[in-house]
Formats: C-alpha cells, sequence, structure tokens
C-alpha cells in the first residue's frame, strides 16, 4: 500500500506549522486538548513521518525552479514569460520564498521526526529527507543554514553555512544512512532506503566535484578548469556504481523506456526514490488533491469537456533545441510526447485523449486522430504516407453519416518551420501549409503547435480544467538516472572510456547507435562540442520534463551557456545579470529569511542581486 496517508492531527499541524512565510525557522509552539507535543509524538513518530513526507510534495511538483530559464522549454500560446525565464528575480519574488520556506518546513518536520523517534525506528528516514531537501536548497541557493535539530523555541540565529561545509554534512549524514541497518536495501513505496541514500550521495559529490572542485574560465563559452584535490568525482563514481549495483534491477534491460514510464508500471524496479499520491481514499475535491505536472510541458487544447483530452497549462512546451535533439529512431520520443491525439465522439473521454492507455493497440488503430505529431526527423514524404494510409481517420463523419469526431483534425510536421495539414470532412487532405514563422515563434503564437509530455500521464484523472488532477508519484531518484551521474562523475574524474560506457547503456535502451565524445553531432546548431554536451543532451533526453534541467545547467557552469545560445528568452549575458555585471548563478535569499534570520545579512544575499 502506498505510504500517502491522507490524516492529518491538528495538533500535529498546530506544533510543526510555520508562524508565517517570513519566519522560516520558528515554528509555533502551540497544543489542543491539553496534551503536549512531547505527549503526543513521543509515542506516535509515525504521524510525523507521514507528515514529513507529505512535505516533500510542493517541492516535487514544481516547474519554475526546476525547468524554466533553461535552453528546452518555452511559452506556448503567448502565455506571459516566467520571471525565471528572463532572470529579472527579486529577493521579494514569492515563489522563490516559497521554495525556501517549503524546504525548511520539510527540514523542521524531519529534525521533528528525529527528535521524537525515541526509538529510532524512523531516524534514518528522516535524514534522508533532511538530506534531500537541503540538495535542493544547495543547487538553487547555495550555501544556506544547515541545521541539524528540531527548531521548538525561539532562537533566530542561524547563519548561512558555507558551501564546503554544508557538502561535507551531507556527505557524512548520507554515507552513515547508506550503510544503514534499519533501512531497507531498496523499496518502491515512498520510503528512504539505503539505495535511494547511495544515489542521492553520489548527487550530493558530483555536486560538490563541480562547486568545490572545478574553475569557471568563460561564462558564455561555458568552460572550466579542473582541480578536484579532495576527489568528489571519483567518490561520486564510486557511490553511483554502488546505488546501481544495490537493486534487484541493475541495468536497463529489464523495461523498454516506454514501459518505465507506464501508468501501469508505477513502483518499477528502476524507481529508487519518489513521492506518493494516491487517488482512492483522498477526502476532498479529487480534482483539486493531485499534482499538475501531466497538464504542463506543452500545448493548450482547450477544455477537455470540450475536447475528450486533457488539460494543458500552454507552459514550457519544447524550444527548437529540445525539438531538434531527438536522433533519428530514439524511442524515448514517442514515449515521451503524445504524438497522437485521438478524436473525441463527443459522448465517451476513453476514446478521446486517455484511449492510449484505455484501449490496447487493436482498438486504438479503429479510433480517429485528432491531432497528430511528426518529429522534426520526419520528411514531408514521411507524413504524406500516413495521412494516405489512414484517410478515414482524419473523417470527421462516417460513410454513414454518422459522427466520427467532433473537432476538426490535423497533422503538424515540427521542422524548422511547422508544417500544418488540415482535411476535409471526409478525411481528404484540404489544404497544406507552411507557417512563414521560426518554429519557435510559431510555436509561442499559435494554439497547439507542439505535442503534450506524456510523461506523468494519469488514465484515472477526474476530468477538470484545472491542474491538480494528477494523482501519479513522482519519480525523483531512478536507475537511468544515476547512469548518466555515473557517467559525468566519471567524465570528470578522467576516465572517458567508462564514461562513456554509460551514456551507451542509455542510448542502447533508447533504440540508439553508440555514441563517443568525438563523433557525436546533434541536429541542432551548436558552436561547439565538448564531452560535458553528448551526456547532458542524454540527460536532457532521458530526464525529459522530470525537474532536472535548472540545477543540471547550473552544476556544470553551462546555464549561461546554453541559455545565450539556445533559449527563446536570452540572447546575451547581460540579461542573466545585475546592472553591475554580476551573473545571477543562484536564486536570492528571500529578503523575509534576511529581515527575520538574526544570522543573515544583506551582506550574505547571493551575487546578483
Amino acid at each position: 500500500m502506498k505510504k500517502t496517508l491522507y490524516i492529518l492531527i491538528g495538533l500535529l499541524l498546530s506544533t510543526l506549522m510555520l508562524n508565517s512565510c517570513k519566519d522560516y525557522l520558528v515554528p509555533e509552539n502551540k497544543v489542543t486538548g491539553g496534551q503536549t507535543a512531547d505527549d503526543y509524538f513521543s509515542t506516535n513518530p509515525e504521524a510525523l513521518r507521514t507528515y514529513a513526507y507529505s512535505l516533500m510534495k510542493p517541492i516535487a511538483k514544481r516547474t519554475d525552479v526546476f525547468a524554466k530559464g533553461t535552453d528546452l522549454y518555452m511559452m506556448t500560446h503567448q502565455k506571459t514569460v516566467s520571471q525565471f525565464q528572463n532572470y529579472i528575480l527579486t529577493p521579494e519574488n514569492d515563489d522563490v520564498k516559497s521554495l525556501y520556506a517549503d524546504c525548511y518546513a520539510c527540514i523542521n518536520a524531519a529534525n521533528a521526526l528525529i527528535y521524537y523517534d525515541k526509538e529510532q525506528k524512523y531516524s534514518d528516514e528522516a535524514v534522508f529527507i533532511r538530506s534531500y531537501m537541503y540538495y535542493i536548497l544547495s543547487q538553487q541557493f547555495g550555501a544556506v543554514p544547515y541545521i541539524s535539530e528540531y527548531i521548538n523555541n525561539a532562537n533566530r540565529n542561524y547563519p548561512r553555512t558555507p558551501l564546503a561545509d554544508l557538502y561535507a554534512s551531507l556527505i557524512s549524514d548520507l554515507t552513515a544512512i547508506a550503510n544503514s541497518t534499519v533501512l531497507a536495501e531498496e523499496n518502491h513505496s515512498g520510503y528512504a532506503s539505503k539505495r535511494a541514500a547511495a544515489a542521492l550521495l553520489a548527487k550530493v559529490y558530483l555536486a560538490a566535484g563541480w562547486d568545490l572542485g572545478t574553475t569557471l574560465t568563460d561564462a558564455v563559452a561555458g568552460t572550466y578548469s579542473v582541480n578536484d584535490e579532495n576527489g568528489y568525482f571519483s567518490k561520486a563514481a564510486e557511490w553511483a556504481d554502488k546505488a546501481i549495483k544495490m537493486g534487484a534491477v541493475q541495468d536497463l534491460t529489464t523495461m523498454t523506456f516506454e514501459q518505465k514510464w507506464s501508468p501501469s508500471n508505477e513502483g518499477n524496479g528502476e524507481e529508487i526514490f519518489s513521492v506518493q499520491y494516491e487517488l482512492a481514499g483522498y477526502p476532498g475535491a479529487v480534482a483539486e488533491g493531485g499534482h499538475g505536472l501531466q497538464n504542463h510541458y506543452g500545448s493548450y487544447f482547450d477544455n477537455p469537456s470540450k475536447t475528450g483530452g486533457k488539460y494543458s497549462d500552454s507552459e514550457d512546451g519544447p524550444t527548437a533545441k529540445a525539438n531538434q535533439m531527438w536522433e533519428t529512431g530514439d524511442q524515448r520520443y514517442a514515449a515521451t510526447f503524445m504524438t497522437t491525439m485521438y478524436g473525441y465522439d463527443g459522448t465517451n473521454y476513453d476514446k478521446g485523449y486517455f484511449a492510449y492507455y484505455n484501449l490496447d493497440a487493436a482498438a486504438q488503430a479503429e479510433l480517429p486522430i485528432w491531432k497528430v505529431y511528426f518529429p522534426y526527423t520526419a520528411t514531408e514524404a514521411d507524413v504524406t504516407a500516413f495521412l494516405a494510409a489512414n484517410q478515414a481517420r482524419f473523417a470527421m463523419t462516417k460513410a454513414d453519416g454518422s459522427v466520427n469526431q467532433v473537432l476538426t483534425p490535423k497533422a503538424y510536421l515540427l521542422g524548422d518551420k511547422v508544417t500544418v495539414w488540415e482535411f476535409n470532412t471526409d478525411g481528404t487532405v484540404a489544404k497544406k501549409t507552411t507557417n512563414t514563422a521560426t518554429y519557435e515563434d510559431a510555436l509561442f503564437n499559435e494554439l497547439d503547435y507542439a505535442p503534450t509530455v506524456k510523461k506523468w500521464d494519469d488514465p484515472n484523472t477526474i476530468q477538470a480544467n484545472g491542474n491538480t488532477n494528477c494523482y501519479r508519484d513522482i519519480v525523483l531518484l531512478h536507475l537511468s538516472d544515476i547512469f548518466l551521474v555515473a557517467a559525468e562523475a566519471y567524465l570528470m574524474a578522467g576516465d572517458d572510456a567508462k564514461a562513456i560506457s554509460y551514456v551507451n547503456a542509455v542510448r542502447t535502451r533508447a533504440g540508439l547507435g553508440a555514441a563517443s565524445f568525438t563523433n557525436y553531432e546533434p541536429a541542432y546548431a551548436a558552436k561547439t562540442l565538448r564531452p560535458i554536451d553528448l551526456i547532458l543532451d542524454e540527460r536532457a533526453k532521458e530526464l525529459y520534463a522530470e525537474g532536472h534541467r535548472w540545477m543540471d545547467l547550473r552544476r556544470t557552469k553551462q546555464l549561461v551557456h546554453y541559455n545565450v545560445e539556445y533559449s527563446y528568452y536570452i540572447s546575451d549575458v547581460a540579461q542573466m545579470q545585475n546592472t553591475a555585471g554580476v551573473t545571477k548563478w543562484y536564486r536570492p535569499i528571500p529578503q523575509a529569511e534576511i529581515n527575520s534570520n538574526e544570522g543573515i545579512t544583506e551582506a550574505d544575499q547571493n551575487a546578483g542581486y
């Protein structure tokens, strides 16, 4: 049974809820019914355990801090650009403030669990939760206060911990629980495990290697020098290998990429740790109690009650680089994007968008087609042949005059310019139009020029024109991610042969041939290519829409380089700098934190703000 329990005890909420957004580290210490927190939690640490895990949800489901402001994603349908995308964040930004506050709320709940868990049944799990939050904080904000005790007093003096010390604490904590005698070797129900600790430890070592063992030489060129005297990269490779070998599934041959992300295959052997959601038993409005990842990453397709589709919020469609980076034969493309959307007959949702999951392949082949997307690697001849072979499926009416589908079908070829085919009611081609704008300008201005990501689709979703109706688990750590962590770590440690072996294991599962660091030639225009670019491109394809990209680019010192070269919004490094020409490599420390924390002053603000 999933770990998510829909019970939030009033006492728990009142004792652990923070005072306000500005008092991040100071909890209220109220009690209800005459019972103290010590009385209750000392005998019921399980309640704190559930609560601490639940507080990972607000962080895991966010897309602004993890996707926006990178080379892969852009707004569609004339959606207003985000401050994350054009790098005009300020310390007063509410989204940054909530990220910081949510992470510390989760940390304090984890520390409370350790404090009240007298028998230490769940303390190692709490350390994992706390460590994951500090990993996110360190990648987003750099040096932050490292707090390992439960805050149940009025102390407001918590200075920023130097990044080297913060990493040292995380390494110590995670090493201990990776060798835990309490944690299971692996777990697929949302609980921390030794494998999850080892995987996170590999990521922490990798981040420490970049932050403490490399020096940026040119931000726009993305060049750097390596001086990893502490051996962080070698340790990252070592722990990635350990994490890979801990599980029952240790390679990428057990399942296809499509099977890995199937909604009927949650908690599979490649999953290492996920934040859990459960539709059954949710006590509130089920259309509003999940998360919105299935409703993100793509074009807008109108109200699902009209289309039989799914709601999509027009945010974070694929940029030109993201559109062009998929090679011919890459099975991850069709497993990531819903390339065929079936025609709705006006009555049966099962025959609309979600027919892909609700019907078998034979039944799907009989359905009308509302929208079909052909990737950058396809040709007009490919499209023409498909349309001719499937004419009846594009018809709005059948031969007997009955309704086949209620919406006008279209086909799209996503080239440098988007070509669109429209149809007569009998399914014959009415006209073919090539948009005169570039792919990105067309995508931004038009309604439905990009396919939606299907990686988070929930076929049991409650149809709603909103974005919190998905109850898929949010996978935070999984096997192919750690394969690419190993590849990056070995590359930075100087073992190119081992690095490329991990890259090619990922590519082989995707149906691609082996690559090398010297012959990689992507379809998108690149001024220069280095080994790290191949790894980042594989991460882009393997982990698309999973919330890694901004942290990947910041970590590898490519954030400026990739944005200036590939972002729809950034064309000059000055756009990522303040008026003094200082680059914004991190998020700003929230002003509310500076105001309320006596250990942090204006002088501690991150560079560029």
